[in-house]
């Protein structure tokens, strides 16, 4: 069980770095908060693939990282950012 979490803590490590890469400017964002954004990332992509192919394939890293990504962007604009801006951090 802890080897699980610990693999699914390292992927979602480096599928949230590859989102955080893949959308310009710089981003306050902690390491916590990038496993999640790749967890996240992962579970959508995961989600999609499935109700697409009938769960016949999984996800993949890029279905992950665009999913990631995407989700990326959408918090940016919640705090008031756009495509290259992250915006003001929540807590200001």
């Amino acid at each position: 069980m802890l080897t699980y979490l610990i693999v699914v803590a390292l992927s979602g490590l480096v599928i949230g770095a590859l989102a955080r890469l893949s959308l310009p400017g710089r981003d306050p964002m902690s390491i916590p908060a990038t496993i999640a954004l790749g967890v996240a990332g992962s579970i959508a992509g995961g989600l999609i693939v499935y109700a697409i192919t009938d769960g016949s394939y999984g996800a993949g890293l890029p279905v992950s990282v665009a999913c990631s990504s995407v989700i990326l962007y959408v918090v940016r604009r919640r705090r008031g950012g756009g495509l290259a801006s992250p915006g003001r951090p929540a807590g200001r």
